[in-house]
């Protein structure tokens, strides 16, 4: 079997619920020793479900450590001096006062790399900053839903899946520099930095955000959810070569620019939801992604995960979704959820590669 890309690289990982758990867990799949610092009483994610600590934490060790004691400390020493990095997500005042920096650990291993993941960042202080509260204060809940109605939040923990992503990607990044020091990931930063374009537009532009119907593209035109006989389609046209293909098969004339569709947005929506109304979602999608255009009908999770076997995996007594990148050559191990300090009289690895 093919070692990871990740393989001896040693990560220890101190926090709780989401965000660093769901990054170490991407850098474990790729054959990282992802070790677990928990308190006596545990990830607080243990206190969700069984199912909910998986979801997050297959395949890592687990050590119980007490960092308000010398002894804590002493053995939080220890680890740091045989690993490459330490991820944690806690408030700033926390990370500090247990000694979860760079700048704390460094006397016990130079080059060692330290990602704090916060809220608001290092300096930002310890207000609450949950995933939902983030997205209100970015602007992604004002963005989300329809126009006439409330603002929305989607079904998932976007700020801190993607906070995990980034902080894993921030992590690599400076040890592939071969330097160790500090990094700082913040929900609030991430969320910034995913409304891109909305931002630019804004920032450069004047261009005031809005939520639109169906959650349409500010763009794109066609770019929606859209009505069908029967069911829910997703639409996506991109540019005009995608307009005249799928134009061609609803049997739709005119608009044959982006700039006029953008221009003539509703009679464009018009046309097209009436054309969509004469097959179903299901049916749409089978027509039009032969074609290239994209488009999909609107599935529920279950159906979804039916739709794809092959990222439903098996980690110990559990089946999850499997890892999202995919190495030639290299099947990851998915190895069972620790159970809380599992590994606490493990003897210390050997010294960093």
């Amino acid at each position: 079997m093919t070692a990871g890309p990740l393989a001896g690289i040693r990560i220890l990982e101190v926090g709780h619920i989401l965000a660093g758990p769901y990054a170490t867990m991407l850098l474990a799949d790729l054959g990282a020793e992802v070790t677990k610092i928990e308190p006596p009483t545990g990830d607080l994610s243990r206190q969700v479900s069984d199912a909910y600590f998986a979801s997050l934490n297959r395949g890592k060790r687990s050590i119980c450590l007490d960092l308000t004691t010398d002894d804590g400390m002493r053995r939080l020493g220890e680890l740091a001096a045989e690993s490459h990095a330490l991820l944690v997500n806690l408030k700033p005042s926390a990370i500090r006062k247990f000694g979860l920096t760079y700048d704390a650990l460094r006397r016990w291993n130079e080059t060692i790399v330290c990602v704090a993941i916060t809220g608001y960042g290092l300096d930002g202080g310890d207000d609450p900053a949950f995933d939902y509260v983030v997205q209100a204060q970015t602007g992604v809940a004002a963005l989300t839903g329809d126009p006439d109605g409330p603002p929305m939040l989607p079904g998932y923990s976007a700020a801190d899946n993607s906070t995990g992503m980034t902080a894993a990607l921030g992590l690599l990044a400076q040890i592939v520099s071969g330097r160790g020091g500090q990094v700082d990931v913040s929900l609030r930063d991430v969320m910034l930095s995913q409304l891109n374009y909305r931002a630019s537009a804004y920032l450069n532009e004047g261009t005031e955000p809005r939520r639109m119907p169906n959650g349409a593209h500010s763009y794109y035109v066609p770019a929606q959810l859209f009505p069908t006989a029967e069911g829910t389609l997703a639409l996506f046209v991109t540019h005009d070569g995608f307009w005249r293909i799928f134009a061609a098969e609803a049997e739709i004339d005119g608009f044959p620019t982006m700039a006029e569709r953008a221009q003539r947005r509703d009679e464009v929506l018009a046309v097209v939801t009436e054309a969509l109304s004469r097959d179903t979602a299901a049916g749409w999608e089978a027509r039009l992604r032969p074609l290239g255009v994209p488009a999909a009908a609107v599935r529920s999770l279950p159906d979804a995960l039916d739709a794809t076997p092959e990222m439903v995996v098996t980690a110990g007594d559990f089946r999850l979704v499997g890892s999202p990148i995919r190495v030639i050559g290299y099947e990851p191990q998915y190895g069972p959820p620790p159970k809380l300090g599992e590994h606490t009289d493990a003897p210390v690895t050997v010294g960093p590669a």
